[in-house]
């Protein structure tokens, strides 16, 4: 893994990733003796921490991670692994003395750390031992992300006091600067204007999809655009009027300026109805704000604020002098509304909102949620197979804690987890946003979403609904425009939420975060330090929650009904949290987008998007990040579930991927057939090579064929040249030899003739061929030799036509009719030249002595 990727390197299990063999090796020095189990640990001898930072773990380091300390001979209870543990500035990295590798459920950002304490417990004493047994010295670190995790030093070290010194310098600064993420600074993951992308969904929504904005058109103030009924307003512009709202906002066309500046003090922090999605067909709209602030009577009105209400009901398109009806969804309880009004809150009246129906449903505050995943941390943690307190539970030997159910399919109609009420708290967020997904959906209502204040319930439900009626946000692209518009833009306090600080500071610490006592009472478990506990004034200084993560396991819940209809998958949602949580980033830091201006975390932070971007490009679409399922088509339109579907089970991918992690793997189904798929697509493509491989031999395989066949056609060729030419030579041959001459072949291939006579006078040899010759004129293609050399001597009984006898016995090409089917061969040219001589001899021969040719004048 590169540098630039997330902190540890596991899988989804948690199962650790080898150190590379060439830097992975420690000396014998930074070893411990019998590492590998905790009664393997010989207590009692003290070495002085005065090591160096191994050099295996520099590829473990993340750009900008400094070690700050580092405890040698250190356990993790929770496995019973004994190895080094390092604080950095960025996390907790425990480092496995005998596999060499980085354990993951040991290895923690500090700032997803909820809280650590130290604690000191005693060893049960061996028989007959006469020294002491020496105390244990454990370090507890609960994490926001389901971890309890417990780390075991040797005593009179005084590493644990270093390790806790330097959580309590770092996990918590005091500064928005002293964050990791400013430290490492954007990298290679440097952040976009994200006003720029909201303006862009806004277009989208108004069916102004071919508009695109930029920073420009922000800086001239040229966003301002509208369609029939909605505009963007750009009286926030300088969140002067709102601080926790966004720059823009989409507000109805019949609506003023001036007039939203007078609605916005009815609503409190300013936080008027806006429009958060709308349908550019049907007019159908999903609004948010904040309570009314209709005084302790419940009497209080204001006209700007009924008119921005009684605006977002739009007549129904081609039915007039006929209004939607108008629901305003409260997300409270009502009788915690109603305590509201004692601080000038509450709710609306329905008889102030014409066509109005009020509905609340009932979902709990941020402080009954915190309470809750506490508990089922403890709970999980409690039956878990890497249980804190190192004891065996019931999985840890393969048995089961509910009589045949198991961690991953209980619901809440079951069981409540150990009365965590976890999934009833999912179960109300869910119920509430199917409800106006329907309303909106079904009757093209509008819907009015509000809490006290309007940034922790109401997002959740907004962007829930959302997500059920847009398609688009159901995808890896719409998700995020949807997380930046409702959470990010519309000011979900994440520092608040999360414990981190803020641009104006972090006075005061959460109660749960002071420093404990090392000795004192201890639960029940010697080494289970209960994560609910609560200082007596913790609901007044703390405010963090995990509402985000809520929302996220709504999402889940939503993807385990509907596995077809979502683009990204349930890992993509894990790292999602994961980085949420570890501040690697600056995304999700600050109350609000103006905050986020004043600290310029855009530019001096890397981005969150950009960072899980990445993490896609290096698999392309089979990257774990993408559902395998997918198919849009079928999902075209919103997602309705029925009330019964609404039954919400434990997140295994996140609630037990630490605690018991071969029920996290049991439940991926959708990673079973990835990885199915990828091995599908594997031989496919060696399929694919092999097939082009074959059928690259089958054309060479065909070439070589013909070229075989032409060659083959040419030495046929060839021989029928050569043996016609052999029949000829042989003619000559015999034809000359029958003339009694002599018919000698050089080595060369050369044919000499001579003619005998009885004067002894030699008759000048002539070459009348050559085999050279006859190559060159294509009649020997196959250089087969003739005869050797050989002499023939004149005939005694040679008939007194030689020329005659040789055509008409011995020649092959003499026609049957007596002409001669080799007109221009050499023995019919040597024949006219001896039937010439011959009538020249025999005139001759007759002449008489006593002839004169020459007669006397």
């Amino acid at each position: 893994m590169r540098h630039t990727k997330m902190s540890t390197p596991r899988s989804r299990s948690g199962r650790t990733t080898p150190l590379r063999e060439s830097d992975s090796r420690l000396s014998e020095s930074e070893r411990i003796e019998g590492a590998g189990s905790w009664d393997a640990i010989e207590w009692t001898k003290v070495d002085p921490v005065s090591r160096s930072v191994p050099h295996g773990l520099q590829q473990f380091l993340i750009e900008a991670e400094q070690v700050i300390v580092e405890g040698y001979g250190v356990v993790l209870v929770n496995t019973d692994e004994a190895g080094t543990l390092f604080v950095t500035n960025f996390r907790l990295l425990f480092l496995s003395d005998g596999s060499r590798s980085i354990i993951g459920l040991g290895t923690i950002p500090l700032a997803t750390i909820e809280k650590f304490s130290k604690i000191a417990t005693k060893l049960p004493s061996v028989p007959k031992q006469v020294d002491k047994t020496p105390s244990q010295r454990l370090l507890q670190v609960i994490g926001k992300d389901m971890r309890i995790i417990v780390f075991g030093f040797r005593p009179r070290t005084k590493q644990r006091r270093a390790v806790y010194d330097a959580l309590l310098r770092c996990a918590r600064p005091s500064r928005l600067w002293d964050l990791y993420a400013f430290a490492s600074g954007p990298s290679s993951f440097s952040n976009t204007n994200p006003k720029v992308r909201l303006l862009n969904e806004y277009f989208r929504l108004l069916g102004l999809g071919s508009y695109h904005a930029s920073s420009k058109t922000i800086e001239d103030g040229l966003f301002t655009l509208s369609n029939e009924w909605w505009r963007i307003s750009s009286v926030n512009s300088n969140y002067a009027m709102s601080p926790t709202y966004p720059f823009a906002l989409l507000v109805p066309n019949s609506i003023s300026d001036v007039e939203i500046q007078q609605a916005c003090t009815f609503r409190a922090r300013y936080r008027l109805p806006v429009i958060s999605w709308c349908h550019p067909g049907t007019g159908a709209v999903l609004a948010r704000s904040s309570q009314p602030l209709v005084g302790l009577m419940m009497n209080m009105r204001s006209n700007a604020d009924e008119k921005l209400v009684g605006a977002l009901w739009t007549k129904l398109a081609g039915i007039k002098e006929r209004r939607r009806k108008l629901y305003i969804a409260d997300a409270r309880p009502r009788k915690n509304a109603l305590a509201n009004g004692a601080m000038g809150g509450g709710s609306e009246s329905s008889a102030n909102y014409s066509q109005s129906e009020i509905v609340f449903f009932g979902i709990d505050n941020i402080h009954a949620m915190r309470e809750s995943l506490a508990r089922l941390r403890d709970y999980v943690d409690t039956h878990g197979a890497t249980s804190s307190d190192g004891m065996s539970s019931f999985l840890r030997h393969g048995g089961w804690t509910w009589g045949g159910g198991n961690l991953s399919s209980m619901s809440a109609s079951v069981s409540t987890l150990g009365d965590s009420g976890w999934l009833i708290h999912v179960q109300s967020v869910l119920a509430g946003s199917a409800w106006i997904a329907a309303r909106v959906a079904m009757e093209s209502a509008t819907v009015l979403v509000h809490c006290s204040d309007g940034w922790d319930r109401t997002t959740q439900l907004v962007s829930l609904a959302s997500l059920l009626l847009d398609p688009y946000y159901r995808t890896i692209k719409g998700f995020q425009a949807l997380v930046e518009k409702d959470w990010l833009a519309f000011g979900h306090p994440f520092s608040d939420r999360l414990g981190i600080p803020t641009v104006s500071g972090n006075d005061s610490l959460p109660g749960e975060l002071t420093k404990q006592a090392s000795t004192g009472s201890i639960p029940s478990s010697p080494m289970r330090q209960s994560s609910s506990s609560q200082s007596p004034s913790s609901h007044a200084q703390n405010n963090c929650s995990p509402i985000f993560l809520q929302w996220v396991d709504c999402v889940s819940q939503l993807l385990r009904m509907y596995p077809f209809a979502f683009e990204f998958s349930s890992v993509f949602l894990v790292d999602l949290v994961d980085c949420v949580l570890s501040c690697r980033f600056g995304n999700f830091f600050c109350n609000s987008e103006k905050e986020r201006q004043q600290a310029g975390v855009y530019d001096a932070c890397g981005c969150l998007w950009m960072y899980l971007a990445d993490l896609r490009a290096s698999d392309g679409r089979s990257h774990v990040h993408y559902n395998h399922f997918y198919e849009p088509l079928k999902f075209e339109g919103p997602l309705l579930p029925p009330a019964a579907a609404l039954a919400p089970t434990l997140w295994p991918q996140f609630h037990l991927r630490w605690s018991c992690p071969s029920e996290a793997q049991a439940g991926e189904i959708e990673a079973h057939c990835r990885n199915m798929a990828k091995k599908i697509s594997e031989l496919q493509k060696a399929k694919d090579l092999a097939e082009a491989k074959a059928r690259e031999t089958t054309a060479i395989a065909e070439s070589l064929t013909t070229e075989l066949r032409n060659e083959k056609l040419g030495s046929n060729s060839a021989r029928d040249w050569a043996r016609r030419a052999k029949r000829e030579a042989s003619a000559i041959k015999r034809a000359i030899q029958s003339l009694g001459c002599k018919v000698h072949f050089s080595e060369e291939g050369d044919c000499i003739v001579g003619i005998e006579s009885n004067s002894q006078t030699e008759i000048p040899q002539k070459s009348l061929f050559s085999v050279s010759e006859m190559q060159s004129s294509g009649l020997l293609q196959n250089n087969e030799k003739l005869d050797n050399a050989v002499s023939v001597a004149d005939d005694d009984d040679s008939s007194d036509d030689p020329i005659s006898r040789v055509c008409e016995s011995l020649c092959p090409l003499r026609a049957r009719d007596g002409g001669c089917r080799w007109p221009d061969a050499g023995c019919a040219q040597f024949g006219s030249q001896f039937v010439g001589l011959k009538a020249n001899f025999d005139a001759f021969d007759r002449l008489s002595i006593y002839d004169s040719y020459f007669e006397s004048k």
